[in-house]
């Protein structure tokens, strides 16, 4: 692996959806997340780091140094006692090796092989302790340009699932839809914290990739239609940065192109970036 990232980045991503739901709210029946005082889609960090570790176990194949710790059905006492087996080392329940050189090989390991680790950090105080690490990459929330409408739609199912309903001819259900959202997320990655977890230049520019790609092997009748629009990066000349994040996001302008009728395509918006100040690099890399 190369060495840990030496510059500070903030990112801008636009993503839409069509016919989809980006991201269902278990507590509210699955439907679309809604900020409720606005009316403006949301989409968690939690679900837009998921499929970036989908999307890097794709491709490494689950393979150190680009495992994924936080998967379906993983257990994860089981990982961490992998890091002790692989020092000769025996857990005691939820507390560290008291040796503190011990200590740091049980948490650099799983730093080590371990790629979401790497990148966003974990809580790995659990039974079998392995320590807490911050993540060099975070994100905020997405957020929908404009209101978002989402729409009902009935379904039926012409199969049944138990004999006593055999006299049935179908089952009825029900899916939420937003016609159409363009969402806008920001990101941070910290070169200092890069540091502590051995996130390196390979694995950002996997990051990146996987930013553009992600949503092409995330595909579901559930999500509609959702794409990478524009991913917009910041890289700063130092490890501290050289500008504000806020100053930097305010540089990227979304406005909608077709009056009064609700946008229904990416073509409906237009997307502007003003020059970055001195010591910070633009790319735009969609």
């Amino acid at each position: 692996m190369s060495d840990p990232i030496k510059n500070r980045y903030e990112f801008v991503l636009l993503f839409d959806v069509k016919d989809g739901n980006p991201n269902g709210d278990p507590d509210a029946g699955n439907l679309p997340r809604i900020d409720p005082e606005t009316g403006n889609g949301l989409v968690t960090d939690v679900c837009l780091k998921r499929k970036v570790r989908n999307y890097v176990g794709l491709v490494h194949g689950e393979q150190p140094p680009y495992e994924i710790y936080v998967k379906e059905k993983a257990v994860l006492n089981r990982q961490h006692e992998r890091a002790y087996q692989a020092f000769e080392l025996k857990p005691e329940s939820k507390k560290l090796p008291k040796n503190e050189e011990d200590a740091r090989k049980i948490t650099g390991w799983m730093c080590k092989n371990f790629f979401d680790v790497r990148a966003f950090g974990a809580v790995m105080s659990t039974e079998v302790n392995a320590g807490q690490v911050r993540g060099p990459v975070q994100f905020a929330f997405g957020r929908s340009i404009d209101r978002v409408f989402t729409g009902e739609h009935s379904i039926t199912r012409m199969a049944v699932t138990n004999e006593k309903d055999l006299e049935k001819e179908r089952t009825m259900g029900r899916k939420f839809t937003v016609p159409y959202g363009l969402y806008r997320v920001h990101g941070f990655i910290s070169a200092p914290l890069a540091k502590q977890t051995g996130f390196s230049e390979g694995d950002l520019e996997l990051f990146w990739k996987s930013l553009q790609n992600m949503f092409d092997h995330d595909r579901s009748a559930a999500r509609g239609e959702m794409a990478a629009q524009k991913l917009i990066v910041f890289k700063h000349e130092s490890e501290l940065g050289n500008a504000p994040a806020h100053k930097l996001f305010d540089l990227v302008t979304v406005e909608k192109n077709c009056g009064d009728a609700p946008p229904r395509s990416f073509g409906d918006y237009d997307v502007a970036v003003g020059a970055a100040p001195a010591g910070v690099e633009r790319i735009e890399m969609l």
